[in-house]
This record gives C-alpha cells, sequence and structure tokens, in this order.
C-alpha cells in the first residue's frame, strides 16, 4: 500500500506520485475505483503520447460505464502498466499501489501545484465528490 500522504490528487479523482526527476505516476483514487465498481477494461494512452493536463488520456470501463482518464499533469507518457491489460481488475484490487496506470515525464513540473493534498482531497470527497 502506497503511503497516502505522498500523493496528490486531481479533482477527477486521479492521484499522482512523484518518482525521480521530473517522473510521476498516474492511477485512479480508491474513492473512484468504488464509484465505478468492477472494472473490466482500460484503455491507457501509448508510450511516447503527449498528455495534457485536464484532458482526456484514456478511458476506464466497469460493469457500470465507461469513465474517462484525465492527465493530472502534462507530459510524455513514459510507461503504462501494462499488466491491466490482463488483469484490469488489479484497480479494484490496489488502486494505489499495484494498479497504478501510466508514468508521465512532466513537461510543466509547477502544474503539480494545482493538485489536491490528502486533506484538501478527502474534503473534496466528504463534500459529495463531484
Amino acid at each position: 500500500m502506497t503511503n497516502t500522504t505522498n500523493l496528490l490528487y486531481s479533482k477527477e479523482h486521479e492521484w499522482v506520485l512523484q518518482l525521480d526527476g521530473n517522473r510521476v505516476r498516474i492511477g485512479i483514487t480508491d474513492y473512484a475505483q468504488k464509484q465505478l465498481g468492477d472494472i473490466v477494461f482500460v484503455e491507457n494512452p501509448q508510450v511516447d503520447d503527449k498528455v495534457t493536463a485536464g484532458e482526456s488520456m484514456g478511458t476506464i470501463e466497469s460493469v457500470k460505464a465507461v469513465s474517462e482518464i484525465f492527465a493530472p499533469i502534462s507530459g510524455t507518457i513514459v510507461q503504462i502498466n501494462e499488466e491491466l491489460d490482463d488483469a484490469p481488475e488489479t484497480i479494484n484490487e490496489s488502486p494505489l499501489s499495484k494498479g497504478w496506470l501510466v508514468e508521465v515525464e512532466m513537461s510543466s513540473p509547477e502544474e503539480l501545484k494545482a493538485l489536491l493534498n490528502e486533506d484538501s482531497y478527502q474534503a473534496l470527497i466528504n463534500e459529495g465528490g463531484e
């Protein structure tokens, strides 16, 4: 289990973990996976794709709905979690560690300042989450 105090969050329920240098790992929050229900398919961007903060970078399909994944940060995809191709339910089982989606080389690290910390994110979801 990832220590959530190191995570930043988007209002669209993605989390961001800073790795080395300008690299971050992105996934969806525990709250998001619970809202989605059983996840059956993930469409991630490809390595070398460019993503822009606030714009769609893929989709997650659950038994309830198809939801867009929004990039919380701008940059270039440097790695995708290929385990999700065969086991998308990993997101339900371990959304904050094994169920990560992609790693991004940030083009604008200052965008991290626009993300929420743990307390702010908890306040958001306690208000109804939308």
